[in-house]
């Protein structure tokens, strides 16, 4: 990768986008009771909040659509373009959902609306993690590049906790009655802001050296990516099959259970949830300045070894009647996930043909959440019905965590290739 000089206005003004893009769908998720009375009106609440969640998968199950889109902007035309384009979608769709009409006002044209939104959200999701993450990788520094790198992770867990924090505030602030009339706007009214703050900062980006090397001709780069590199989008897949399964089971599928089956009030798994996820997000820098230190296989390979080993105990830990052992169980996965997505922009920008990363990245990145993160809730579920064991799901993350040991032990190989390939 060539490198040129990345300040710290450029680390924030790339970082920014993923902050508000996971925000974004953060609140979403928090206020989907309120969002599906609000349009989609039913005698059941559960029902709509159902539809509320169907929504929102939705929104996940477009950034296939975003992939090809954005991975040609971003290798063709350029990454700042991308990213510029990214965050305008985001926050046009957050200033839309806030000042959306009602069932009340306009009837079921307000959910096809909504609809429509979360569709152009989730394509620009897809472009905004992997985009971000391959600019500022390739203009970092080699002996800094996986902490420059940490901070694309470090910006969307970041966004997380403030998606979960903002509407908590609001629901403390106002009545119930004044959040489901009007209050759950504001947190969409809040992440418009944002996006003209990070379209501002963005318009000063450097575009990355790579793009003076790019041949504008020819197919599609996500196509060339999918039928000529195939397998580096596989083993990008297998790569992050821990950091998708351990995060969508200890932050999803464990939080819902904590609720249902354990007793725990929402307010209060919310808050372990969110705790955990300011503490897996502060010590994601600390891994990429580890990887600089150590190499990304040694991080990599301790994280996923230490899920084999642990994944039980700590699961069980979860299962426990104290507040403070299930802290430290779900804390313990956490620490654990952290790696993956601390080193994910680094190694996975790494593995990709230099005039194909934007493309590559994002199907690697993006097939893996939607695949396999999105459906662990549902497996882990099946896995639990199927033996009767509320310990059964650990055999889903150790079975992940077994099989990307066998990309990390290869990294460096990886990594090798990829430098010597042309797209």
């Amino acid at each position: 990768m060539q490198a040129s000089k990345l300040t710290p206005r450029s680390v924030v003004a790339a970082t920014s986008g993923n902050v508000l893009e996971w925000y974004d769908f953060t609140v979403y998720g928090f206020l989907a009771p309120i969002i599906g009375q609000v349009f989609f009106p039913s005698d059941d609440p559960l029902a709509a909040t159902l539809s509320a969640f169907a929504v929102l998968a939705i929104g996940y199950g477009a950034r296939a659509i975003g992939c090809f889109i954005f991975g040609h902007i971003g290798d063709r035309i350029g990454r700042k373009p991308a990213l510029i384009l990214s965050v305008l979608i985001m926050g046009a769709g957050s200033l839309a959902t806030a000042c959306l009409p009602t069932y009340d006002q306009i009837g079921i044209y307000a959910a096809i609306l909504l609809v429509l939104i979360r569709i152009l959200q989730g394509i620009s999701v897809s472009g905004e993690y992997t985009a971000s993450g391959v600019l500022v990788a390739e203009q970092a520094t080699a002996k800094r590049r996986a902490l420059i790198g940490s901070f694309i992770p470090f910006a969307m867990l970041m966004g997380c906790v403030l998606g979960a924090a903002v509407p908590a505030a609001l629901s403390s602030v106002f009545s119930d009655e004044q959040m489901a009339d009007w209050g759950w706007r504001v947190p969409f009214l809040f992440g418009a802001v944002v996006a003209v703050f990070s379209a501002i900062l963005r318009r000063h980006l450097k575009e990355s050296p790579v793009m003076s090397e790019v041949d504008r001709s020819g197919p599609s780069p996500a196509i060339v990516a999918l039928t000529h590199h195939w397998r580096t989008v596989v083993q990008m897949v297998v790569l992050m099959l821990p950091g998708a399964v351990i995060y969508f089971m200890i932050f999803v599928y464990a939080a819902s259970y904590l609720k249902s089956d354990m007793h725990i009030s929402s307010a209060l798994a919310l808050e372990i949830t969110t705790l955990n996820l300011l503490v897996m997000a502060l010590a994601v820098p600390l891994y990429g300045w580890l990887a600089d230190r150590f190499s990304l296989r040694a991080v990599f390979l301790t994280a996923a070894v230490a899920s084999v080993l642990f994944s039980a105990p700590l699961w069980s830990l979860m299962h426990e009647h104290s507040l403070a052992l299930i802290f430290l169980g779900q804390l313990g996965l956490a620490l654990c996930n952290g790696v993956a997505w601390a080193l994910s922009v680094t190694a996975l920008t790494s593995m990709a043909p230099p005039t194909l990363r934007v493309s590559t990245v994002a199907l690697g990145y993006n097939i893996c959440m939607a695949v396999f993160g999105g459906t662990t809730a549902m497996v882990a579920t099946y896995l639990v019905a199927r033996t009767g064991d509320q310990n059964a799901p650990v055999i889903y993350i150790i079975i992940a965590s077994l099989l990307s040991i066998i990309v990390i032990w290869r990294l460096p190989k990886l990594i090798a290739q990829a430098r010597e390939a042309r797209g």
